[in-house]
């Protein structure tokens, strides 16, 4: 492609809205527009890395034995009020009603539309397994959208679901799929690992995300220095205590201590002269099972996905000034689980029993010398704090939990009966019984892949492409395009390089060097093969890598062979 021709429009200066690196720089060098909030227009140079990872997906998804459908993106409703998740998925769920008034929602996942086509088509073991995938545009109604494509509304999504006819075949299902997602992002040349995640409302008996190393990154990975455990921080245990009991405490009663305006944990320590290990942080939350009290320690945080996890709650949400009020009878900010009917559940941390200062559930009092295991009703005991970096590891128990920071770009889940179950996917096994189907879900964020790509291989002066997600691999660049030889000698390259069925672009535009050579930094391609005077009067062009730096000088005929060979590393 001539750069001359193509609807590549570079900027000089970082857009003022820009948060993250990779959202900086795919409209630096041209490659997206937003057309609104959380809603991106992809420009030729974008829409060609989307289509490298694509094509890397299909390579592998079809490779693995996965077939390839294409679902609608809006959805009955009547599917979801089957699964159960028409009530409870949320906000991010964008209803709507036709001209008939039928309710409809715009697709951010396609489990009930996928379970209800297998239930069609499947009816006999023999059917089975079958794995069908698609790449598709989603939407999800994010509250605030940002970081570019890479939290945004609508996105392009690879959504592959698995069915089964038992556990050990879903198992198998699973490791296929995981296997074949570490090959999609090694061929993508991306630094990943892949860590236990919370299955959050997709739902299922457990999950895997890959995560994309980056300093950028949004979430948190915890990983053990000796083992080979790692996990999303939403997933990330605890070491867990030998005894799942309170200790001894002695005989008394705590103090009420009236601390006037005094709120926050930061505040009462200060007040009280007390560390925040030794207060009790008690949060209440609304959920489908009514209200209930979770306790941690003051300088712990609480971990709603583990929170939900452990009381098997459909949802829950921390509860507003109204509900706290009416389950503790005091504002927030003064809330203990001395004296709570609702059900109260303890993190581990907390089995020592005290003495500890708490709320009072009265307004501007505090307790003091509170031992929960004397003093307070405690339902459930669990793990449901945020575990931090420097804890020693659950599983092996020798390494210590380090925190990196990561990018997810792909989620693979093992649904179960979830939706098989709600919405009757059955079939006939060997046996003359009908059984419902064993799922599995596994996605991966293709436009997520390519802003990953990007935070971590970037620098001051733009983007550098892994080569077999480029764009284009190659950028041919004549230093003069008025000056014969050089323009005949870098049109040669070009066109053989065409004639080879390999992607590049040659920089024809009557610009100045400088520009060029910006321009090519920017947008990132792996190697700028550059043609100038002084170098052909020597008899050799210069090819850079952008990745290294390391400039490699060559024959002019020979670049086409040298190039080829690079491909082949990739």
């Amino acid at each position: 492609m001539k750069l001359s021709s193509m609807l590549l429009n570079t900027l000089k200066e970082d857009p003022r809205d820009a948060e993250v690196p990779s959202h900086r720089l795919m409209l630096r060098a041209g490659m997206i527009k937003r057309l609104a909030s959380g809603i991106y227009s992809y420009l030729p140079y974008g829409l060609k890395a989307l289509r490298r990872v694509e094509n890397i997906v299909r390579d592998e998804m079809n490779r693995a034995g996965s077939q390839e459908v294409l679902l609608p993106g809006v959805q009955p409703a009547e599917l979801w009020k089957e699964s159960g998740r028409w009530d409870l998925y949320g906000k991010e769920l964008l209803r709507f009603k036709d001209r008939k008034g039928a309710e409809f929602c715009l697709g951010p996942t396609h489990e009930e539309v996928i379970t209800d086509l297998a239930r069609r088509e499947v009816t006999s073991y023999k059917d089975l397994p079958l794995i069908l995938y698609q790449i598709q545009t989603k939407f999800r109604d994010e509250i605030r959208p940002r970081f570019g494509i890479m939290r945004a509304r609508e996105f392009i999504m690879k959504d592959a679901y698995s069915f089964d006819r038992d556990d050990a075949s879903a198992e198998k299902s699973y490791e296929i799929m995981f296997n074949t997602y570490e090959r999609i992002f090694t061929r993508c040349g991306l630094d990943f690992k892949a860590v236990e995640a919370d299955t959050g409302s997709i739902g299922g008996s457990f999950s895997h995300e890959f995560m994309v190393l980056a300093d950028t990154g949004e979430d948190m990975i915890l990983s053990c220095s000796t083992c080979k455990y790692a996990a999303n921080i939403e997933k990330a245990e605890s070491l867990r205590p030998e005894k799942m009991a309170f200790g001894q405490a002695p005989k008394g009663r705590p103090e009420k201590v009236h601390t006037p305006g005094v709120r926050t944990i930061s505040q009462v320590s200060e007040f009280l002269g007390v560390r925040p290990e030794n207060l009790v942080k008690t949060m209440v939350y609304n959920t489908d099972k009514g209200p209930i009290a979770a306790m941690v320690r003051g300088d712990h945080d609480v971990n709603e996905a583990k929170l939900r996890n452990l009381l098997g709650l459909a949802w829950l949400e921390l509860a507003d000034d109204e509900t706290v009020l009416k389950v503790t009878g005091a504002p927030v900010g003064f809330a203990g689980p001395v004296g709570l009917e609702v059900n109260v559940v303890a993190d581990f941390t907390l089995l020592d029993s005290g003495p500890y200062v708490t709320g009072a559930n009265d307004k501007d009092y505090h307790l003091t010398g509170v031992w929960l295991g004397r003093d307070a009703r405690i339902n459930t005991i669990g793990d449901i704090r945020f575990t931090l970096p420097g804890e020693p590891c659950p599983k092996c128990k020798k390494g210590v939990l380090e925190g990196i920071r990561g990018i997810e770009v792909g989620h693979v889940f093992k649904l179960g009966l979830k939706y098989s179950k709600a919405m009757n996917a059955v079939f006939t096994d060997v046996d003359g019984e009908v059984k419902p189907m064993v799922m599995g879900c596994y996605g991966i964020g293709v436009g997520r892949t390519v802003a990953a790509a990007i935070e971590q291989n970037h620098d001051e002066a733009g983007i550098a492409f892994p080569v077999s997600i480029a764009p284009y691999p190659f950028l041919v660049l004549p230093v003069d395009v008025k000056q014969g030889p050089v323009m005949d000698t870098a049109s040669r390259i070009y066109k053989d390089l065409c004639s080879s069925g390999i992607d590049v672009i040659l920089d024809d535009r009557d610009e100045r060097p400088g520009v060029k050579f910006k321009d090519a930094d920017l947008i990132g391609v792996p190697y700028r093969i550059t043609v100038g005077k002084k170098s052909l009067d020597k008899g050799i062009v210069e090819v850079k890598e952008r990745s290294t730096g390391r400039v490699k000088t060559i024959a002019p005929d020979k670049v086409t062979d040298y190039l080829r060979t690079v491909l082949k590393r990739t």
